[in-house]
């Protein structure tokens, strides 16, 4: 601290109608917008942190992260002015500003932060003709419930003023501690710069059997891994966790570099974008393969010669090997939660080994309120997302490392687990169509209309060929969740059609992106009869016809 103090100025602002946080995802939009539209992230940061008591405010210790994307220093560097002027005591943010987002959620709950900034838009695209997000974790960790959400997005609307310190200046690629003498502040505002590995890798070392792993990574029969960073920010994890630690060879992971831009490609693990990784595992060195999104809590994982494991299996499978993970072995395992459009497959495990199963709506902060109450020890989605009560955040990598262990522990591959697994459950065929770019009124009246057909009761009863396979309609609803723990009724989830056979089909409107809307098709057929596990989830696009059709109320 040095020289005059920094002043701490009130700058005049006029509201957005549009800065509604998505859910636990936060607002997300294009980057332009957030870049170009005068004081458009300083209402919004503004707007988030005076949603925090005044009192809890002043004083504390917030937690400050990006995924290293287009505009995250000059965002950072504003969010960091910001929390000065409004009270805020100490910042941890990562070197760089770099932290994935389950670490941000692993340093709140290490130091019991009152919250945390993640500036990300997850697997959405970077560059100035990308996207940009700002998401707020809560003090357990865990994603905004859609009451602090609501709150935010109030005092947004009505916002006539924000308060910042331009003059203040951090060095981010400096570890240690920086202080700053602020007016009218009797303590000073402290920043503290972290490397953004370290305390979650202690984490993940009292979770697993590092040794077994290491094991399995290293010496002549060891297994061959390919892991793809996509340029995000799980670079710096993956190179000291899977490569320092555990004894990877370097030239295991690729794209390790955070690019603002992600390299010109699409940061979302799956066989659409990481076409890389596919490749490579198709030639068949690698029995292993991972990818992450931009944050690091989304991952892929492939088999030899590109055997691709779906996030239902994926997680159905961790949750039937649970054993082979010391962590879980000390805790035990108290129950599961899914979103609902995930399939079922999570549900079959879970009656074999008698422990409940919570069918949530889509979006983390609902797995939170169950954990933090005791009552699930292992959740996942459909969108490449799997965690546990270790956070409050899905977690890629911890992800990864449950496979490692359970290959570790089984002595098989990836393709032989997820065999096993389909001979002793049967095989939960799943595919996920997305209709996007829809103007909001339109899916308005699409999903209304759906509605009226599906809940109607002559809809009960009906048969649908597919095939050689009928279905029969057993049920149908407009799925609403009651949260066991507090009571919280969150209606209008998504429209479920469930079978006799227990095969569904769900539609369900998602809005993350805040601009335009996108509805998405859930398909699930049950097969248990293991002559039928080595079909295609999905026939090849010649053989199908898509009418695109104008829709009018």
């Amino acid at each position: 601290m040095e020289g005059s103090p920094i002043p701490v100025l009130t700058v005049p602002t006029a509201p957005y109608e549009d800065q509604r946080p998505a859910g636990g995802g936060g607002l997300r939009r294009p980057t332009g917008l957030f870049e170009g539209q005068r004081n458009y992230l300083p209402n919004f940061i503004q707007s988030v942190l005076s949603s925090i008591d005044l009192r809890d405010r002043q004083g504390c210790t917030m937690v400050v992260g990006s995924d290293g994307r287009y505009f995250s220093r000059t965002a950072t560097e504003i969010v960091v002015q910001m929390a000065a002027a409004n009270g805020i005591g100490r910042l941890i943010i990562g070197q760089n500003g770099i932290l994935s987002t389950p670490a941000v959620s692993c340093i709140i709950r290490k130091i019991k932060a009152a919250g945390g900034i993640i500036l990300t838009a997850s697997h959405c695209p970077g560059g100035p003709g990308g996207e940009f997000g700002v998401k707020f974790n809560v003090a357990n960790g865990g994603p905004a419930p859609d009451v602090v959400s609501d709150k935010i997005y109030q005092i947004s609307k009505t916002i006539e003023e924000y308060a910042i310190c331009p003059d203040l200046r951090i060095d981010l690629s400096r570890l240690g501690r920086q202080e700053f003498d602020l007016e009218n502040k009797f303590k000073p505002f402290r920043v503290e710069i972290v490397d953004p590995v370290d305390i979650y890798l202690n984490l993940l070392r009292t979770i697993f059997d590092f040794n077994a792993i290491k094991s399995l990574l290293t010496g002549p029969g060891q297994l061959k891994i390919r892991v793809d960073a996509m340029h995000g920010v799980m670079g710096p994890y993956v190179r000291k966790v899977l490569c320092d630690e555990l004894g990877a060879p370097a030239n295991s992971a690729i794209n390790c570099v955070p690019l603002e831009d992600f390299g010109g490609q699409h940061p979302d693990p799956n066989l659409t974008y990481a076409t890389t990784l596919l490749e490579a595992m198709k030639g068949g060195e690698y029995g292993f393969g991972a990818a992450f999104d931009a944050d690091g809590d989304r991952y892929m994982i492939l088999g030899q010669n590109g055997f691709f494991v779906s996030p239902s299996d994926s997680l159905a499978i961790i949750a039937a090997n649970l054993s082979c993970i010391p962590y879980f072995r000390q805790m035990g395992v108290r129950g599961f939660g899914r979103s609902m459009p995930t399939s079922t497959a999570l549900d079959r495990v879970a009656k074999s080994m008698k422990v409940p199963v919570y069918e949530t709506p889509a979006g983390w902060r609902f797995f939170s309120n169950l954990m933090d109450s005791g009552r699930c020890s292992l959740c996942g989605e459909e969108s490449f997302g799997t965690g546990s009560d270790h956070l409050r955040e899905k977690d890629g990598l911890w992800a990864v490392l449950v496979w490692l262990s359970i290959i570790a522990a089984r002595k098989q591959s990836v393709e032989e687990i997820v065999r096993d697994h389909w001979a002793k459950f049967g095989r939960h065929y799943y595919c996920r169509f997305d209709y996007e770019g829809l103007e909001p009124k339109t899916t308005y009246y699409i999903m209304r209309d759906l509605e009226a057909l599906v809940t109607d009761k002559s809809f009960i009863g009906q048969q649908f060929a597919v095939g050689s396979h009928v279905y029969s309609v057993a049920k149908t609803d407009s799925f609403e969740y009651v949260d066991p723990v507090d009571g919280t009724v969150t209606k209008k989830q998504g429209l479920r059609i469930i079978f006799s056979d227990a095969s569904r089909l769900i539609f369900r409107l998602s809005s993350s992106s805040g601009v335009r809307a996108t509805i998405r098709l859930y398909a699930e057929s049950y097969e248990r009869d293991p002559s039928g596990h080595d079909q295609e989830p999905q026939v090849p696009k010649q053989d199908c016809t898509l009418s695109t059709v104008s829709y009018r109320s």
